[in-house]
């Protein structure tokens, strides 16, 4: 959404930046000609009375959502909207997955079927995320859109510094981003770990983070036997500021959109492995040159990958990863202009 806002149009859009639970942007660097909004509400569904008020007061032609629950409480408020509000959600999950796995309200799978119709469109990030949206919800593919995320390829280039030489000896260092949760499935990579280190004894591994299982993975460490082998380093705003120093980087979920860290970690150029946690990720990756995919999401199956990968990349090693191109920022800029323009013009 921070891409969104620094790169959409000044010109063409008077753009306002709603954020819901926090009271400043954070680390993200915004225009002057952005106008932000900070409800400061202690949950998302806190806010609906304060958000309703900011639209109401604001009476803009399009609102943009980016995450379920809050695509969710737009969609609840629409008939209290200005008529001629249109609204685009954009959905970060596969859906199918996400209810299957269990962690969501019950009630997760009828708010779905319910509301997503009532958005103008649907935005994913992947066409097996609209595909699977369209099977699971039964939401024609029309109403849905196709967009890769913003991603500020040069700036993450930048921000990953200078890195080790290729060739230059060291112990493999493997790196991995995400909340502490059980869809993360860093239990999964503790394990691998633990059957990696007996033919890498010197393998180190950070993870970047913080979550609910935060004392069940570090009590797993033990248990395994990895002891300092494992860093925890907690919720880090840069995490491209640890490129440098790593030699791949791991995605251990058990189910995925179209993650931003693996994108990000692809524009600097790390080798990757990957679980195979949706279609978007599996046609990302598959047959990619310095990409490993496992073959099915267990821990067994990512040690396999992990050990494939180590076996033949020099240390330091990069990749272009040439995939990451539609990603690149001026491109999803684009795209999603012209969707903001055929949606307000279809209006």
């Amino acid at each position: 959404m921070a891409h969104l806002a620094n790169g959409l149009s000044p010109d063409k859009y008077d753009l306002h930046l709603g954020i819901i639970t926090d009271s400043d942007p954070g680390p993200f660097k915004l225009p002057p000609w952005v106008t932000v909004h900070c409800l400061a509400t202690s949950r998302v569904r806190s806010s609906a009375l304060r958000l309703l008020q900011l639209i109401r007061r604001l009476h803009p032609q399009l609102i943009l959502s980016g995450m379920f629950h809050l695509n969710f409480l737009v969609l609840l408020l629409r008939p209290f909207l200005p008529r001629d509000t249109r609204v685009l959600i954009r959905q970060n999950g596969t859906v199918s997955a996400a209810l299957a796995f269990g962690d969501l309200p019950a009630c997760t799978g009828i708010l779905y079927k319910l509301l997503y119709p009532q958005a103008d469109r649907v935005i994913c990030q992947a066409a097996s995320m609209a595909r699977d949206l369209a099977n699971t919800l039964a939401i024609a593919e029309n109403h849905l859109a196709v967009l890769p995320n913003p991603l500020d390829i040069e700036a993450l280039r930048a921000e990953s510094g200078p890195r080790r030489q290729p060739g230059t000896p060291t112990s493999p260092h493997l790196l991995a981003v995400g909340r502490l949760a059980p869809v993360k499935g860093f239990d999964l990579l503790l394990e691998a770990l633990a059957i990696v280190k007996a033919t890498y004894p010197g393998v180190r591994l950070s993870i970047l983070g913080s979550g609910p299982q935060d004392a069940f993975l570090k009590a797993m460490c033990a248990r395994l036997g990895l002891g300092r082998s494992v860093q925890f380093l907690g919720e880090v705003s840069q995490p491209a500021h640890f490129f440098a120093e790593a030699s791949l980087f791991v995605l251990s979920s058990r189910h995925e959109g179209m993650p931003n860290a693996l994108l990000e970690a692809a524009a600097a150029g790390l080798p990757l492995v990957a679980l195979p946690a949706s279609g978007g990720v599996v046609d990302l990756l598959r047959n990619q040159p310095g990409a490993w995919l496992a073959a099915d999401v267990s821990s067994p199956a990512l040690a396999e990958s992990l050990l494939a990968a180590l076996q033949v990349l020099e240390p330091g090693k990069r990749f272009a990863h040439d995939f990451i191109e539609p990603f690149r920022i001026e491109n999803s800029i684009h795209a999603y202009e012209d969707l903001i323009d055929a949606t307000l013009a279809h209006a």
